[in-house]
């Protein structure tokens, strides 16, 4: 193998490891909301802020991103992100409601950075294999937020650490990806501009086909949050046990982890993207139905095509950020409008949904809407998979 392959192939892996810090310390929390609860007296609302918060951080930190790299540059800014991210997560370790919410924020305002900078990457380094490399970190993505919500409760009860030990554990994590990262400085420049921040936001604003891109990034976000957050109260209110809800939810990111992968591999050889949205929203609506119906027999079944349609939409929104920009610049900007915009909204969700189920008294009504959603969200998917740039 040539030097400039092993390179190439570790800088893989160190996306692939930043990746898989990107959900864990969110997607742990689902499964242990009724723990938290007891443990703290905090209500359906509030619980929902848990997923909240770092969403809104998302959308508010998305659009600065670009300050950032400005005066860290690209890779000293992802290392910045790793960082924050290890003291966000240990920040919950510590007792009381003020910490568990604060490291909430922080770490959400990491995951941002995060979130925003890999797809500019992969159109710098990678222009020919986008759909190939979109596909291994969002598929990371997925392996990690899989792993975390199956074994967050085991690691609670059955290893001893409590709710927040298990919600600590992940900076062990996100320490290894920092290590990992570390050599790509060595590579690291200060981002020259060829626009200012508020040329950018204006010239994105105007553009429907960036709207667009934004909005199916905020509509999948809205449906995936609101799940993680609260399949796993969803199943237990139906029968199921903590431990099994938990592993549900992982079955769900596992089944996740194949969308994610393959949809972006296979939508990028395509002119445009439709047929795979027409198939990955008919997965959701159907998947959705199913678990509208109290009977949990086919909870499991419900669960993974519902984790494999989101999955996939989430790899097809990243795909549209990498196939509608031009070069790396015009990617981190539309991912950091994209992803602004997107977040904002899909913050409301966790708690949305979390209120209407206090207020309606049953899950069907809140599940209804992401049914709703799910259509809005074919809508702008159809116009961001054309084949145009912004």
């Amino acid at each position: 193998m040539s030097p400039e392959k092993k390179t190439k192939v570790f800088l893989i892996i160190a996306i692939a490891m930043i990746a898989l810090n990107l959900r864990p310390s969110i997607s742990a929390v689902g499964p242990l909301i009724s723990e938290i609860r007891m443990d703290t007296g905090l209500s359906n609302t509030m619980l929902g802020m848990l997923t909240t918060l770092p969403i809104l951080a998302f959308g508010i930190i998305s659009v600065l991103t670009p300050l950032f790299t400005r005066k860290f540059g690209t890779e000293g800014t992802l290392a910045l992100a790793l960082v924050i991210l290890t003291g966000g997560i240990l920040l919950r370790v510590i007792p009381g409601s003020f910490p568990l919410f604060a490291g909430t924020i922080i770490l959400g305002i990491a995951i941002a950075l995060g979130n925003v900078l890999l797809p500019g990457i992969v159109k710098k380094k990678f222009s020919r294999q986008s759909g190939l490399v979109t596909g291994i970190y969002s598929g990371m993505l997925g392996i990690g937020a899989a792993l975390s919500a199956g074994v967050s409760v085991p690691l609670s009860q059955d290893a001893g650490l409590g709710w927040r030990g298990s919600l600590g554990i992940w900076a062990i994590l996100a320490i290894a990806a920092l290590l990992v990262w570390l050599p790509q400085l060595r590579n690291n420049f200060q981002v020259v501009a060829k626009r200012s921040l508020r040329e950018s936001l204006k010239q994105l604003g105007s553009s429907k086909l960036a709207w667009h891109v934004a909005i199916f990034m905020g509509l999948q976000s809205f449906t995936f949050y609101i799940i993680i957050a609260w399949l796993p109260e969803i199943l237990q209110d139906r029968g199921i046990s903590a431990v099994e809800a938990g592993w549900l939810v992982s079955l769900c990111q596992g089944a996740g982890v194949f969308g994610t992968f393959f949809i972006p591999a296979w939508a990028s050889k395509l002119k445009n993207q439709h047929l795979p949205l027409a198939l990955l929203i008919t997965l959701e609506i159907v998947s959705i139905i199913g678990l509208m119906v109290p009977n949990t027999t086919l909870a499991a079944f419900w669960s993974a095509t519902l984790g494999l349609s989101m999955g996939g939409s989430f790899g097809l929104a990243l795909l549209f950020i990498v196939l509608r920009s031009r070069d790396t610049e015009s990617a981190n900007e539309l991912s950091g409008v994209s992803q602004s915009v997107g977040y904002t909204f899909a913050a409301t969700g966790p708690a949305l949904f979390g209120a209407t189920f206090d207020i309606a008294g049953n899950w069907e009504i809140p599940l209804g809407l992401l049914l709703v959603v799910s259509i809005f969200k074919f809508g702008s998917g159809w116009h961001a998979g054309r084949q145009k740039y912004v």
